[in-house]
């Protein structure tokens, strides 16, 4: 049998494009910061005293030890924007560790911490751009109609169909040629039929199709057997679409039991620990500066107000629901006179237990600064889900399905539920709903750029004003 040979063009040279790309624009990068840095004097001699020769290479070694470890694949059909900053950004973090290392041990270079701080800065936007750039003009290549995937897919029905909706995108630089099925009087789609099983052989070969898509059911076992044996004989990826994903569509993660396949339900990138050391560091930073530079001062100004304008403690505790479902105490400031209702009342618009300060305080989520002493202490995060009030917990876990799902991460003090649109009280099921759909939207889809932007536009919703929150 005739074996297919790599396709007619230079689709292949693109990855080794990005990386000659990569390393003019660190090399570029790192030359123009160090002109930049110093004085033309300066930097003539910085040139004639260090050993320049040893530093390019110690430049390029390094990056080609980095690529291995933190691969981008911005060649990929389908990879989004966000996730292209943070494997960048994750890159030349990694990259400047060991840098700076070989720097060190070389005693090649001389560099204060300040630089260092400018050199990383600089070389981390550059980097960036230039990764999304290059993803830009590759969508604009594969939209004119190059640098495409041929792929056949195989069996009828619903998960046909919809692996073609999903794939039809020029974007992502996929042609469907067709579909293959041993029933064509059951074929009903937009896809176009290529014929029965037994001519896929065939058809691949001189057509030099890329990749198979497979929706034959479980019981067409020595079918599926054969196209996988086929494919793997002439170099064509094979992709199995499962049966339950009729019945089960969302994003699966795929584990193993020793030689048996695990199918998680939900992915989660807060279990891998380097994601929650990530995280964790994070809070522990972001809080310290919130509660060393703005905490005291408006502890001291509203603090005084509170004490001013009602009886009662500055500093509100009360019990809310956290990771796994276990209580905690959550910190706010005072923003009621005391009553007996605070534990078990929700507040709504024009609250008669609200001070006059507590509204302003709540209405710009200043009441909320205390909560960063939790996210020290670890029992909340700055981003995440909102905690609960143990009782509003049992009530919506009574009325929402699966409710407790977000509380498989920490609760945070703003979240993605927040910032789309559901910040305040929830007077209907359906806005309870959307906001426990956005909180397991943010468990199943984190990364610490996602934290960065909740952060940001939490930030600037907040000098907007919202008036949804009383």
């Amino acid at each position: 049998m005739e074996v297919i040979k790599r396709k007619d063009g230079f689709g292949h040279l693109i990855k080794w494009i990005i990386r000659l790309g990569d390393l003019i624009v660190i090399n570029v990068s790192l030359i123009l910061l160090a002109k930049l840095l110093s004085s033309d004097e300066t930097f003539t001699l910085l040139i004639n005293d260090i050993r320049l020769g040893e530093i390019f290479l110690l430049i390029n070694l390094i990056y080609f030890i980095v690529v291995s470890v933190v691969p981008i694949n911005l060649s990929s059909n389908i990879i989004f924007f966000d996730k292209i900053v943070h494997r960048s950004l994750l890159f030349i973090s990694l990259y400047f560790i060991l840098l700076t290392a070989g720097m060190l041990l070389l005693g090649v270079g001389r560099i204060s911490f300040d630089d260092w701080l400018i050199f990383y800065f600089g070389l981390s936007i550059s980097y960036i751009l230039w990764h999304i750039i290059v993803r830009i003009i590759l969508k604009l290549y594969r939209s004119k109609g190059y640098n495409y995937k041929r792929i056949v897919i195989i069996g009828s029905g619903d998960n046909a169909l919809n692996v073609y909706n999903e794939l039809r995108s020029s974007d992502y630089g996929y042609k469907t040629l067709g579909v293959f099925d041993d029933n064509p009087d059951q074929h009903d789609s937009p896809l176009k039929y290529l014929g029965t099983l037994s001519q896929v052989d065939k058809f691949c070969i001189e057509n030099k199709v890329d990749e198979i898509y497979c929706t034959l059911p479980n019981n067409e076992e020595s079918a599926i057997l054969r196209l996988v044996n086929f494919s793997e004989k002439n170099m064509i990826r094979f992709f199995l679409i499962p049966e339950f994903y009729g019945y089960i569509k969302r994003k699966l993660v795929l584990n193993s039991l020793q030689s048996i396949p695990l199918i998680g339900i939900r992915p989660e990138p807060l279990q891998l620990v380097y994601n929650r050391i990530l995280k964790r560091t994070f809070d522990i930073i972001f809080s310290l500066i919130i509660l060393i530079t703005i905490y005291p001062i408006v502890y001291l100004i509203f603090g005084i107000i509170i004490k001013l304008t009602s009886r009662g403690p500055i500093v509100f505790k009360q019990r809310r629901t956290g990771l796994q479902g276990e209580e905690f105490t959550c910190y706010k400031f005072r923003t009621m006179y005391l009553n007996d209702k605070s534990d078990s009342l929700t507040t709504q618009h024009t609250d008669p237990r609200i001070t006059p300060i507590g509204a302003f305080m709540r209405r710009t989520s200043i009441d909320e600064l205390p909560q960063f002493f939790n996210a020290l202490i670890g029992n909340m995060s700055v981003v995440g889900p909102r905690p609960h009030m143990t009782k509003q917990t049992v009530l919506y876990n009574g009325l929402i399905d699966k409710f407790m799902i977000r509380h498989m991460v920490k609760p945070g003090i703003t979240g993605w539920a927040q910032i789309s649109g559901y910040r305040g009280e929830t007077k209907t099921i359906e806005q309870m709903e959307g906001r426990f759909k956005r909180d397991v939207w943010y468990i199943e889809n984190w990364s610490f750029i996602l934290d960065i932007k909740i952060i940001v536009v939490t930030t600037l919703q907040l000098l907007k004003g919202d008036d949804t929150v009383y």
